[in-house]
């Protein structure tokens, strides 16, 4: 067969050797190995820091090489004029890393698949024996066409496709009947474009700054790029960008920012493909460690290594989504509204209104007037019938940001214009997404730009520190928003409450812009804010309200998940910190807007309910006076007196009752409800047999709404937390509160507060809740043998972020308890793993305070020894710590290392 040479050279490939080895060799495996050759170089090569272009663009041209030789292998016919091979998609535009998808399309001038049927499906067979990973369709011109027409994602491959082998007349032919004047014209093509942008976007959250983030479909990813290219070279008629120059669509400044971006996101993907060794796209924690350490980045006392390559990235993608806008708002304006009459309406003499964009009335207004590049802002949030700013005053706004300097900060305009904006009325949020995106708000407040791009490596925040914090603002926004009073009933009503909004906002700006610079971000962000505030003239009560809001954004989400809020000295101390209504109305809403912005998985019912119970308890401890401290045998008579009344009417005798609650303490009584009360005691009072008491039912407690309690009562058994630990994490749930009672008489009674798996209530199955019960009996019946039987159960395993456990201990005067806080990674089994470290070490545990923060614990345990007194031999305690720091990062390596296998 005499196959023709391909016609571009490649330096590193020799044709000549690999068409002697063809004709000699074993087809496949010449294929292959010239193919892994090509792969280790072209790897080699990356490795050593070659121009990224050259690599992507090589690497197709490679493809190009070996398809040509694939296809060459079988026969088309003397006459081949009526089939071709076109690289289509990314391939069609000559760009191809490590696991691209290779999009072949085998164009057909009428349908005579017949004709070349054997041949088609011998090359398709060829090319997956090889080892290629190729996406392919067979079609006739006719058939792209009417494909074409309906599916606008068919008519992108088909504009960006090239010929590899056969005729070009065809695809020429194809590109002239998918043109503009036949199909799609650019003002259908553009908003489909952009409609598939939008919701591309709304699925990676409209930012940039997802901490996993999508390099290819994430906003100011691979495809933003591709978009813009799209759609500006079938308006314009060019094959390239680069034939707009000079044509206003972009300045030199910002095809560098285009070319630049692109050049770094194609390097992360390649790089990318080459850790996974998959067309994988997202940057999950793992890849960023490796690509962080590939690219040369290194730990510094102040900064991780992939810290500062992801903040890098962070800067890139933002870059990339700022021209975006520019670029996409200069189409729409170029397009979509072509020809459409111009409505100008005046709005003062720096500003007017055309077709309800904002633009600049010349465009020396930003030079002559530095302090209109915060009034553009002002006038949007006051107007909200201004859909935005136009592109040409937006790359004016870029071109001038770096007036903003010290005397613009200093200035009492700009001072009072800032103040303005947040006391606006309309789009508060929108306005200072457009303030970073535009690079306004990082240069006006230094201190936010220093936290642009911010990662933060903690687990359970999925955002970046300044993405986090606009959300934090963008939360306050919604309260107040009639839909709020749904979702946030409490937040609504007392955002109704405060006296000033810019107060609240000036705190969630400031709450966070403390991170990355070492030491308490609290505390330093609380030194920023009482600047902020002096320079912007705020009185010394308000600079004072948000300066401890700022230091104090922690507090209400640490006592209400880290305490004891059934605690009247809990709510006490909590309400003689706060002092006043003011502070915690203030402090809530700030507390509920950030656990919000945090991880749409932090906030759920359970944890709404307890914010909610301690602003409520503590609302109670602030009309009553501080200095009218609740007395602990009142509550306990309270509750007892409540619990007494229900079960007499269910005919239980007072005497009865009583004999049962005097072998319970007084912790008993304080923590729970007088409900669950009756319902336990009813409950042993039937219970005629020396096994295990177990009971299972939705809570009643409003602190611990949305969760099922199961109550559990055994006798002389120290072990039973482990045993129900591990019983309840077999069958997928999730233990959201532990309360362990020890009685007078030997028992010990423990409740658990448990949803399921993804923290959703667990239902009323009565299914369900029969192999509960039956579990965890059959658990318990193994408890005296536990020691020994734990060992040999194997937790379920599962991979997680590579944070080393952390603990504290200290003994705590007025509980009588030893205090040990253990801040890990969350995984299953965890809580058993614990309970059988206590078993090992003969602690026992006298009560728990359960948090799962995302992906991290931070629990809390109340334990002494086998006779009841806190640990007071600091050897123990030492050797305790290490021992489950041990344990449970090495739980985590062993689910590292199964994920793997």
């Amino acid at each position: 067969m005499n196959i023709p040479y391909f016609e571009r050279p490649l330096f590193f490939f020799d044709q000549s050797r690999f068409r002697h080895a063809l004709q000699t060799g074993n087809r496949v495996t010449v294929f292959k190995d010239a193919i892994n050759a090509a792969n280790t170089q072209f790897n080699r090569r990356f490795q050593e820091g070659e121009d990224i272009r050259t690599l992507v663009y090589e690497r197709a041209l490679f493809v190009d090489c070996i398809v040509h030789y694939a296809w060459h292998q079988f026969e088309w016919g003397e006459d081949n004029s009526h089939v071709s091979l076109l690289a289509v998609g990314g391939f069609g535009r000559g760009e191809l890393h490590p696991h691209s998808d290779i999009d072949l399309l085998i164009l057909l001038d009428t349908d005579e698949t017949g004709r070349y049927q054997r041949s088609i499906e011998s090359f398709i067979t060829l090319l997956w024996d090889i080892g290629l990973e190729i996406g392919q369709s067979v079609r006739t011109v006719e058939q792209c066409l009417e494909i074409a027409r309906k599916d606008i994602t068919v008519a992108t491959n088909i504009f960006e496709s090239r010929t590899i082998v056969g005729p070009d007349a065809l695809r020429q032919h194809l590109m002239e009947k998918t043109s503009p004047e036949h199909m799609w014209p650019a003002d259908e093509f553009f908003r489909a474009k952009w409609d598939e942008q939008l919701k591309r976007h709304d699925k990676h959250n409209n930012t940039e700054y997802n901490l996993e983030p999508n390099i290819k479909n994430a906003p100011g990813g691979l495809r933003d790029i591709q978009t813009i290219n799209w759609v500006a070279k079938r308006f314009f008629g060019v094959r390239t960008l680069r034939q707009l120059e000079g044509r206003g669509f972009f300045t030199e400044a910002e095809f560098a920012i285009l070319r630049t971006g692109e050049e770094f996101l194609w390097k992360v993907r390649y790089g990318l493909h080459l850790l996974a060794g998959r067309p994988e796209e997202r940057l999950l924690f793992d890849y960023q460690r490796e690509l962080a350490k590939m690219f040369g980045y290194q730990d510094t006392p102040e900064r991780l290594a992939v810290e500062q390559f992801m903040h890098w990235y962070y800067r890139v993608v933002l870059a990339l989504g700022e021209l975006n806008d520019v670029l996409m708002q200069f189409l729409d304006e170029a397009i979509l509204q072509k020809g459409q009459s111009k409505e100008v309406t005046p709005i003062n003499e720096r500003f007017q209104l055309r077709d309800n964009y904002i633009e600049v009335t010349h465009t020396k207004v930003f030079k002559e007037e530095p302090s209109a590049l915060l009034e553009i802002f002002v006038l949007m949030g006051n107007n909200p019938d201004i859909r935005g700013p136009r592109a040409s005053t937006i790359r004016l706004i870029r071109e001038n940001r770096d007036r903003i300097d010290d005397d613009f900060r200093n200035d009492q305009r700009n001072q009072k214009l800032f103040m303005e904006l947040l006391a606006c009325p309309y789009g508060l949020f929108t306005q200072l997404k457009r303030m970073k995106r535009y690079g306004i708000l990082g240069r006006y407040l230094p201190e936010f730009g220093r936290v642009t791009g911010q990662m933060q490596h903690d687990l359970f925040h999925i955002y970046t520190v300044d993405a986090h914090t606009l959300l934090v603002v963008k939360n306050m926004r919604l309260f107040r928003h009639p839909d709020a009073e749904e979702m946030f009933p409490v937040a609504a009503h007392v955002m109704k409450r405060l006296p000033k909004h810019e107060l609240l906002y000036i705190a969630g700006l400031y709450h966070d812009i403390g991170k990355g610079r070492g030491g308490d971000h609290s505390t330093l962000g609380a030194v920023d804010a009482r600047e902020f505030c002096e320079r912007h003239g705020l009185s010394p009560r308000e600079t004072r309200l948000v300066c401890w809001l700022v230091e104090k954004h922690l507090l209400m989400s640490k006592v209400s998940q880290k305490q004891d809020i059934s605690d009247p000295d809990v709510i006490h101390n909590f309400a003689l910190e706060v002092g006043d209504q003011l502070h915690l109305d203030y402090l809530y809403a700030l507390t509920v807007a950030d656990m919000n912005a945090t991880n749409p998985d932090i906030w759920n019912n359970w944890r709404a309910s307890l914010l909610r119970q301690l602003y409520l308890e503590t609302k109670r401890a602030l009309r009553r006076g501080l200095e009218n401290t609740v007395d602990k045998q009142d509550v306990i008579d309270e509750t007892q007196a409540a619990a007494l009344h229900k079960l007499k009417r269910k005919g239980f005798s007072e005497d009865r009752v009583r004999a049962i609650w005097s072998d319970m303490g007084e912790d008993y009584f304080l923590r729970e409800s007088h409900l669950d009360i009756a319902w336990h005691t009813a409950a042993i009072a039937r219970h005629d047999s020396d096994g295990p008491l177990i009971l299972i039912d939705k809570t009643t407690a409003p602190d611990h709404e949305g969760a099922t309690q199961i109550f559990i009562r055994a006798k002389e058994r120290s072990n039973v937390f482990a045993a129900a630990a591990t019983c309840l994490d077999q069958l997928n749930l999730s233990i959201q509160d532990a309360r362990i009672y020890h009685s007078r008489s030997g028992y010990t009674v423990d409740t658990f507060y448990v949803l399921d798996q993804h923290g959703s209530p667990i239902g009323d199955d009565p299914g369900r809740l029969k192999r509960i019960y039956n579990s965890l009996l059959e658990e318990l019946s193994l408890v005296e043998d536990y020691p020994s039987v734990i060992h040999r159960r194997t937790p379920r395993q599962l991979k997680h972020f590579a944070m080393p456990t952390r603990t504290s201990i200290n003994n705590d005067i007025s509980s009588g308890y030893t205090v040990l806080e253990v801040i890990s990674p969350d995984r299953p089994g965890l809580l058993a793993r614990i309970g059988r470290i206590f078993i090992e070490f003969n602690v026992q545990l006298q009560n728990a305070k359960i948090t799962t923060l995302g992906e991290r614990v931070e629990d809390i345990f109340f334990i002494t020894d086998d006779e009841g007194q806190p640990l007071s031999d600091p050897k123990l305690c030492e050797n305790l710590q290490k021992e489950i720091c041990r344990q449970l990062d090495e739980h985590v390596e062993e689910s590292k290392n199964a994920s793997n296998i």
